[in-house]
C-alpha cells in the first residue's frame, strides 16, 4: 500500500536528490550569493540558504516516505544501481527499505530543526557560511550511510561525517573544544582504519562489496574464521560511533564542548550510524561471526547501561559541579547499551527493539540537547549546582513552559510507558529473554535483568535532574515555620495595605520558550508522544525488514 502512487523512476530522483542535495547546497553556501539574494545582512541570506536546503530535502525525504510500499517493507526500493569503479565491482547502489527510511526520515528532520534554530541562534564562531557549509556535507554523510548499499559507498558515507564535526566542535564550540575535538577525531578515526579492513576482507574474500547479495547469501560464502575476523574488524569501528562501553569516552568531553546544534546532530543522528552498521552489515553477512560475539556484545551493552547510569547519578548529586550537557550525554551512553543489547539478541524482537530505540532515543535525546542548550544561553552555564542553588534556574517558577518541556523530555527519556522511549528497552528486554538459537539463555537472562536494573537508575537520576533544575534546591528559609516566615506588623517601619502586611516576594521571570525555540521542539515531543501512543507507526516497517535480514534474504 502506498498513500500517493509514485512512479519507479521519481522515487530514484528522490533519493538520490536526497542524498547529494544538501552536498550541492553546501557548495552553494560557500559561493558569493547573487546580487539578488544578498538581502541587507549577508549572514542571515546564507542561514536562511541552510533552512531552505534542509527544509527541500526534509520535503523530498516526506514524499519519499509517502511514496514508499507499506505492504513491501522488507523490498529495497526507489532503488539505483551504476557501476562506478568497475576494476573493484563499486557500484553507486542506492536504496531503502523499513529499516533505513525511519532513519533518513529522522535525519532529514532534525538537520532542518538545527538549520532553522541557528538562524535564529547561531552559535558564536567563524563565518556562519562555514557554519551551514559544514551541517550541510554532515546531512549528506549521514543520509548517504542510510542509503547506500555498497561496502565501500558505506565506508565513505561513514567518514565523510567526521571532518564537519570536527570542526563544529574545534570551532563553534565551548570549553576544552579543541581537546575534545581532537579526542572524538582520533578514537573515530582509528576505529575507522580498522573497520576498512574488515570490509575489505569480506569483498576479496566473497567477490563482492554488494550489500544487498551478501546479505541474501548469508555468510555461506564466507568461512566461519573470516566472519569472525571480520565481525571483530567491523564491530570495532562500528563500537567506537555507537559508542559502546569501554570506547565511549570520546563522546562526554566532544557532547560538552560542541555547540547546541552539534550536540543534537552527535546525539540525534550519529550514533545511529554505529548501529546501523550492525544491523545492516554484521548481522545478515557475517552471521556466524556475530553469534561468536553476541555475548561479550552484550555484556559491554549492559555494563554501558549501569554504568551510564551510575556516571549520570555521580553528576547529578549535590556538590559534584556536574554538567548538564556531560550527563546527558552519559545517559547516551547507557540508552545505546540498549540498542546494543538488542542487536546482541540476533531475534527479531530484540533487534526490532534496538532500532525502535535507535529512533526514539534521536527524538528524545535531541529534545533534551536542545533544551540544555536554551538553559544555558540564558543562565551562562549548564552547571548543575548553579542551576539547582537558591538563585538558580528554577524553572517552573521562572520559565514555565520550559521546565514543563524539560520534564516532559525526561520523563520521556527514563522510558515512561505511552511515551516513546518505552516500547524499545522493553522489546529489547524481551529479545534478551530468549535469544536466538544457539546463545547461552542464563547469559542473556543476566543481561535482562541488568538491563531492567539499569531502567531504575536511569528514573533516579532524570527525576533528581528535573527536581533540582526545574525546583530548585530547598534552602533553610523554605523550613521555617509560617509564624517565622510572616513579618509582624509591628516590626514593620513601612506597612503595605490595609492589613499591613509585605507584599509577597516575586520569583524573577526570565526567558520562556521563544516562537523559533517552540518551532524547532514542537515536532520532536509530538512524534514523542505519537510513537509511544502508536508504535506500530514505525514497527510495521521495521518488523518484515528484520524477519528478511535475518532471515537471510528470504521473507
Amino acid at each position: 500500500m502506498t498513500v500517493i502512487d509514485i512512479s519507479a523512476s521519481v522515487m530514484q530522483f528522490l533519493l538520490a536528490f536526497v542524498v547529494v542535495a544538501p552536498l550541492l547546497g553546501a557548495v552553494a553556501a560557500l559561493l558569493p550569493a547573487p546580487p539578488g539574494l544578498k538581502g541587507k545582512n549577508p549572514d542571515q541570506a546564507v542561514l536562511r540558504h541552510g533552512v531552505t536546503v534542509t527544509g527541500a530535502v526534509l520535503i523530498a525525504t516526506i514524499v519519499l516516505a509517502v511514496g514508499f510500499d507499506h505492504d513491501h517493507p522488507a523490498t529495497m526500493q526507489a532503488t539505483t544501481d551504476i557501476s562506478w569503479i568497475p576494476a573493484l565491482d563499486v557500484r553507486i547502489h542506492l536504496g531503502i527499505d523499513g529499516i533505513s527510511l525511519p532513519l533518513l526520515l529522522l535525519t532529514a528532520l532534525l538537520t532542518f530543526l538545527c538549520a532553522l534554530y541557528s538562524y535564529f541562534k547561531l552559535p558564536a564562531g567563524p563565518s556562519p557560511k562555514a557554519f551551514v557549509a559544514l551541517v550541510l556535507v554532515l546531512e549528506s554523510g549521514t543520509l548517504a550511510t542510510f542509503a547506500v548499499l555498497d561496502l565501500l559507498l558505506f565506508f565513505l558515507a561513514f567518514e565523510m561525517v567526521l571532518i564537519p564535526m570536527y570542526f563544529l566542535i574545534a570551532r563553534w564550540g565551548s570549553g576544552q573544544r579543541q581537546a575534545a575535538a581532537w579526542k572524538f577525531i582520533l578514537y573515530t578515526l582509528l576505529g575507522s582504519v580498522v573497520m576498512l579492513l574488515g570490509i575489505l576482507l569480506i569483498g576479496l574474500k566473497s567477490g563482492t562489496f554488494d550489500m544487498v547479495a551478501l546479505a541474501t547469501d548469508n555468510g555461506r560464502g564466507l568461512t566461519t574464521s573470516v566472519q569472525v575476523i571480520a565481525v571483530l574488524a567491523i564491530g570495532l569501528g562500528l563500537a567506537v560511533k555507537t559508542p559502546m562501553w569501554p570506547l565511549h569516552s570520546w563522546l562526554p568531553d566532544a557532547h560538552t564542548a560542541a555547540p547546541t546544534v552539534g550536540s543534537v546532530l552527535l546525539a540525534g543522528v550519529l550514533l545511529k550510524m554505529g548501529t546501523y552498521g550492525f544491523v545492516r552489515i554484521l548481522l545478515p553477512i557475517a552471521p556466524d561471526g556475530m553469534r561468536t560475539f553476541a555475548p561479550y556484545l552484550a555484556a559491554f551493552a549492559v555494563v554501558g547501561i549501569v554504568y551510564g547510569s551510575l556516571a549520570c547519578l555521580a553528576l547529578a548529586r549535590t556538590g559534584a559541579k556536574g554538567d548538564l550537557k556531560r550527563l546527558i550525554a552519559y545517559s547516551s551512553v547507557g540508552h545505546m547499551g540498549f540498542v546494543l543489547l538488542g542487536i546482541a539478541t540476533m531475534t527479531p524482537t530484540g533487534v526490532n527493539g534496538a532500532l525502535f530505540a535507535n529512533i526514539a532515543h534521536g527524538l528524545i535525546t535531541g529534545l533534551l540537547f536542545f533544551l540544555v542548550g536554551a538553559i544555558k544561553d540564558r543562565y551562562g552555564t549548564a552547571d548543575l549546582d548553579t542551576l539547582a542553588g537558591a538563585t538558580g534556574a528554577a524553572l517552573y517558577g521562572r520559565a514555565p513552559r520550559l521546565g514543563a518541556l524539560l520534564a516532559f523530555a525526561a520523563i520521556a527519556s527514563l522510558g515512561l510507558p505511552g511515551l516513546a522511549g518505552f516500547w524499545g528497552e522493553m522489546l529489547t528486554l524481551f529479545g534478551a529473554y530468549s535469544p536466538a538459537e544457539g546463545l547461552s539463555r542464563p547469559a542473556f537472562r543476566t543481561f535482562m535483568a541488568i538491563g531492567a536494573f539499569g531502567t531504575l537508575l536511569t528514573a533516579a537520576y532524570m527525576l533528581i535532574v528535573v527536581r533540582r533544575v526545574c525546583m530548585g534546591e530547598h534552602t533553610p528559609h523554605s523550613r521555617l515555620s509560617p509564624d517565622d516566615r510572616a513579618p509582624h506588623a509591628a516590626d514593620d517601619p513601612e506597612p503595605s495595605g490595609a492589613a499591613g502586611v509585605r507584599p509577597a516576594a516575586t520569583t524573577p521571570q526570565l526567558a520562556d520558550i521563544q516562537t523559533y525555540e517552540a518551532a524547532a521542539w514542537t515536532p520532536l515531543a509530538a512524534l514523542t508522544v505519537l510513537a509511544g501512543l502508536w508504535p506500530a507507526v514505525l514497527l510495521g516497517l521495521t518488523d518484515p525488514a528484520v524477519q528478511k535480514l535475518l532471515a537471510g534474504g528470504k521473507s
